[in-house]
């Protein structure tokens, strides 16, 4: 496909997602054995469930229900509370329902709704993964202190290795081929158990395909929302944990920046070595970045002769305005930048947004980070007086 297509068929996504209003679907079906029961929906949040509608399954084990919802909404059907099913509903849907009350939640048919199909076919997939893992596990309890254990635990364990990778394989490929469906949701939050701090897809690529592509359509979903939060959480998390491999491997606590100056000559950050330097980021259209710039001037003229350095990274992208406001300001330290946003630099040092700060001692040790005003006149006092 072609980007042409796609950016067509997003945008049409788009308009049809945007303008979409609140319409009408309906719950209907027979559940055998729940003869005058109350099923109850419930609407899922984040944090909280909000009952929507309920009715007496009459005689025929035989039930109605309605609401109203305008994008796809995640539901709990329930017989109690601990015998209920998950459905995804769209607006206009008439969904179908048959099951009987004594394995409810383990087993029932689902028609005219695709999300509510395809949340079965994860939950389905995930209970079969837990029953054969719970299996194995019985197996090893039971042979603790057989003789034949040693020997039989290694073909266990691969068979428990195999299992959670096919499990993993399949949630992982469900939500890169279904990135637009409000199941993916379902699918990224998925554990083997209640007790795992991890989830099952640990596919930070995925997770982000999805949250953009959901995000851009269901924007007002809770459920959407927090996926979309929790991936730019992940994401900075990943860019901290590159940042720390990448000292490791440098065998370095300050990673080398080499750019050029306004004159365009390249200055490396490690040939300040022997002094206090502070590698300050900024932007001379930031208005933050400019405020902070005659406090470290007036840090500068007090600590520069005793061994104090600022090298400051620009991640402007226009070189006039930078040069001006060197000028301006009357910076007179080493500014560096490639007027293309210095973006290496800033990634590997993590920086999210400007101004922003590193404080390293003679040695290149990073000693304190995003230090401003009285903070950084403290820490320059320790180190240099």
């Amino acid at each position: 496909m072609t980007y042409r297509v796609l950016f067509f068929l997003v945008a049409i996504l788009l308009v049809l997602g945007g303008c979409k209003k609140e319409e009408g679907f309906t719950i209907r079906g027979k559940i055998t054995h729940a003869e005058d029961q109350t099923i109850v929906l419930e609407e899922l949040h984040t944090t909280s469930l909000k009952k929507i509608a309920e009715t007496k399954i009459n005689k025929k084990g035989e039930f109605e229900l309605s609401a109203m919802t305008g994008i796809p909404t995640f539901y709990l059907l329930k017989l109690s509370d601990q015998n209920f099913i998950t459905l995804l509903v769209d607006s206009a849907e008439t969904v179908t329902i048959e099951a009987d009350a004594a394995n409810f939640y383990r087993e029932y048919n689902v028609d005219g709704s695709p999300g509510s199909a395809q949340v079965k076919m994860l939950d389905t997939k995930l209970k079969d993964t837990r029953h054969k893992l719970d299996s194995l596990q019985s197996l090893d309890n039971l042979y603790a202190g057989n003789p034949e254990y040693d020997n039989v635990r290694p073909l266990w364990e691969e068979e428990y290795d195999k299992i959670v990778e096919e499990q993993v394989e399949f949630s992982t490929n469900f939500v890169r081929e279904n990135p637009f469906s409000m199941a993916s949701v379902l699918a990224l939050y998925q554990k083997f158990s209640n007790e795992d701090e991890s989830y099952i897809v640990s596919d930070l690529q995925a997770m982000k395909t999805a949250a953009s592509a959901l995000n851009s359509i269901y924007p007002k979903s809770e459920q959407v929302q927090a996926l979309y939060n929790n991936t730019l959480q992940f994401v900075r998390q990943q860019q901290s944990a590159e940042m720390r491999k990448f000292i490791q491997e440098q065998g370095d606590n300050s990673p080398e920046i080499v750019l050029p100056d306004p004159d365009g000559n390249d200055v490396a950050l490690s040939s300040l070595r022997g002094k206090v330097v502070l590698i300050q980021f900024w932007a001379a259209v930031d208005r933050g970045s400019r405020i902070q710039n005659p406090v470290l001037v007036e840090a500068y003229n007090k600590y520069k002769r005793k061994g104090f350095e600022i090298y400051q990274v620009s991640v402007d992208v226009n070189r006039a305005e930078w040069v001006d406001a060197i000028d301006q300001d009357k910076l007179s330290w080493i500014n560096v930048g490639d007027m293309e946003g210095s973006k290496l630099a800033a990634a590997v040092y993590n920086v999210q947004s400007v101004p922003y700060n590193y404080l390293l001692d003679e040695e290149g040790k990073i000693v304190a980070k995003n230090l401003k005003g009285p903070a950084l006149n403290k820490a320059l006092s320790q180190l240099l007086d």
